[in-house]
């Protein structure tokens, strides 16, 4: 019955080769990540780290800007030619080179029923000046003519600015009916535009006074 048992040497020579066949399955099988593989783009995102949110007022936005010429240094043409073309942008109302108070169809909605019009608000600024120069008039009844008559404007102004801002809130509601509308924002939106020189208006205004809104 010897013939039933295999011999030692049988077995020991066929060891070496289970152990070959063992290691050349371990080299050849790589186990899964258990997760798919990030893309080039999410990955240098992910080594830039979160982005950071837009500024939402122009102090903060050239603070930023600063902190940019310092982490990249560029000559001076290139930092002109990049504010110039951002300048630009903003002057024609781009939304993406806009603050975050002036995007948007409401917005611009708002701004052209604003410059669409005359406003004795647009006088402030002169007035402000005619009132620093009344100052400086040695005469004490000047100078209180002077007043009399710029308080008297500045409160027209006033009365002027709140009943704008009430008409222009509701305009902005009837065209506008699925937006979100705050009266106040608006109105106080539509008195801040008015008070501005028209040329110094940014964006630049694209209506004339007596023009249409266009639709």
């Amino acid at each position: 019955m010897r013939f039933l048992r295999r011999s030692t040497t049988d077995t020991a020579a066929e060891e070496p080769e289970t152990a070959e066949a063992v290691d050349v399955a371990g080299k050849a099988y790589t186990p899964g990540k258990g997760k798919a593989t990030p893309k080039r783009r999410e990955a240098e995102a992910k080594r830039r780290g979160p982005v950071a949110p837009p500024p939402t007022t122009m102090r903060e936005a050239m603070k930023r800007n600063k902190e940019l010429r310092k982490a990249n240094p560029q000559s001076k043409e290139d930092r002109r030619a990049a504010a110039k073309a951002r300048r630009d942008a903003m002057m024609r109302g781009d939304d993406k080179a806009l603050l975050p108070r002036d995007r948007g169809p409401v917005k611009r909605y708002v701004r052209d029923l604003v410059d669409s019009r005359r406003n004795l608000l647009g006088l402030f600024m002169p007035l402000a000046i005619v009132v620093f120069l009344a100052l400086l008039v040695p005469l004490p009844q000047v100078q209180s003519y002077i007043t009399l008559l710029c308080t008297a404007m500045l409160l027209v102004m006033a009365i002027e600015g709140f009943v704008n801002g009430r008409k222009i809130a509701k305009l902005v509601r009837e065209k506008f009916p699925k937006e979100p509308v705050n009266g106040r924002s608006i109105g106080w939106y539509a008195f801040v535009r008015a008070s501005q020189i028209r040329r110094l208006r940014m964006p630049k205004p694209r209506l004339k006074p007596g023009d249409p809104i266009p639709d």
